[in-house]
Parts: C-alpha cells; sequence; structure tokens
C-alpha cells in the first residue's frame, strides 16, 4: 500500500536550513494499524503530510497503491486524495455554519453527486457513528467526542483505502479518546489502512504496530504480539 524509499525533506528561509525527514524508508501494508509516535520536532506531521499529499518530499520515492507520487500537479494530487485518503484531525476540521449532515456530506459535493443522494448517504455514515439524531445539529452543538465522530464519517464518505489521522483525540478527554480509538479501531478491522500521528501512549498502545521516529528518522518500530508490543527494528544514530 505504501513504500517509501530513502525519503528527504528539508525546509528553508533566509535564516536557515532545516532537515526534517533524513532517508526514511518504511513500508506499510493494506490494511495495517499503525501510530507514529517521536518528539516534536521528530518529523512526525512532515511524514503524515507527505502521506497524505498536502505537502512534496526533496528526494527518495513514495509509492501509494502502486503509483509514484512525486512532481504531482495540485489537479493530479486532489485525485489522488480523494480517491485514496480520509483525513481526521486534532481540531476536526468542520465548518461551523453548516450541520453534521452537511459536514459529512460535504466531499460528495466536490464530486457533483447529487444533494439527494449525497445526503443519504451521509446519513447512513452518521447513523454508523451513532448521531443519526445529532445530523441537523451545528458543530457549536456538539461535544469534543461527537464532532471528532463528524470528521471521521467526512472522512468515510469517500470510502478511502487509508486514513491518516492527525492527534485525532488530542482535543479529547480520556474518557472520549477511548471511544473515538474504538471507532478507528473498528474501521480497521473493516479493513481500512490506518496511520495515526499521536503523542498519546493509550493511543499508540491501542496501534498494531508503533513507529517511533527521532531526528527525521526510524530509531525502532515495535509490533503487537499477543497484545504487547515487542521491538523489532532498533536503528542507530
Amino acid at each position: 500500500m505504501i513504500h517509501i524509499r530513502q525519503l528527504h525533506k528539508s525546509y528553508h528561509t533566509e535564516a536557515l536550513s532545516l532537515h526534517v525527514l533524513k532517508g526514511l524508508n518504511l513500508d506499510i501494508e493494506t490494511g495495517e494499524y499503525v501510530s507514529i509516535t517521536g518528539a516534536s520536532g521528530s518529523g512526525k506531521s512532515t511524514l503524515l503530510n507527505i502521506l497524505g499529499i498536502l505537502d512534496s518530499y526533496d528526494q527518495g520515492d513514495y509509492h501509494l497503491n502502486g503509483s509514484l507520487i512525486k512532481n504531482l500537479s495540485e489537479r493530479e494530487a486532489a485525485v489522488y486524495r480523494n480517491e485514496m485518503i480520509g483525513f481526521v484531525f486534532q481540531s476536526f476540521n468542520l465548518i461551523n455554519f453548516k450541520n453534521a449532515l452537511e459536514n459529512v456530506a460535504l466531499p460528495l459535493y466536490y464530486k457533483k453527486v447529487s444533494r439527494k443522494k449525497r445526503n443519504i448517504i451521509a446519513m447512513e455514515h452518521l447513523d454508523k457513528m451513532g448521531l443519526k439524531d445529532w445530523a441537523k445539529h451545528l458543530p457549536n452543538e456538539l461535544s469534543g467526542g461527537q464532532k471528532q465522530r463528524v470528521a471521521i464519517a467526512r472522512a468515510m464518505i469517500s470510502n478511502p483505502k487509508v486514513i491518516l489521522a492527525d492527534e485525532p483525540t488530542g482535543a479529547l478527554d480520556s474518557t472520549t479518546t477511548l471511544e473515538v480509538m474504538d471507532v478507528l479501531t473498528n474501521l480497521n478491522r473493516e479493513g481500512i489502512t490506518t496511520i495515526i500521528v499521536t503523542h498519546e501512549k493509550s493511543v499508540s498502545d491501542a496501534t498494531n504496530r508503533i513507529i517511533h521516529l527521532k531526528d527525521g528518522m526510524i530509531e525502532y518500530e515495535t509490533r503487537k504480539n499477543n497484545g504487547v508490543h515487542d521491538t523489532i527494528q532498533s536503528v542507530n544514530f
């Protein structure tokens, strides 16, 4: 599903040049449940933005579902994002003046699906999230957990192959974090490749594989075996 070789990414300003990803190699297969961890500045968000085709990279190769993702026009990048990827963000990114149903249906509007059809599909996704009765409520009338479930429903409405979640529980309390992780875990069990950037141990522990970044490289990796994460790879710095 995702194959990365010798990935480099730097950011340049007049004052400095910051080398964020330093020859990173990574494979994530279809249906995996992965968390990406590491301290601030380790490259987590940069990697997620590249995976989501929101940012480019300088050197190396990134293949998504067999296609090389490199030097794409904005139109080409948008096509890949719309067909392949669903995004979930810490801040929910809901449109405040649209109700839950309208927020979930929005991706289908851009695909020129009729209003009647997209609302039917959006209601099905809200129902799956336990939010059918909240369909007409605006975001400011929803709890944090409800907002995130609306955001997940919106991410899923285009039937993506990959869910990319950037600190999806960062704005939630511990009880609501468990509820949202249950939703993401169940989606992964349905076969959706799920990748979560997080700094929360309870979140990374819920995934089957943890990739820990340090200074733009993979410091170590663990996989879950009988409910316990065992280190399977360690990188020397």
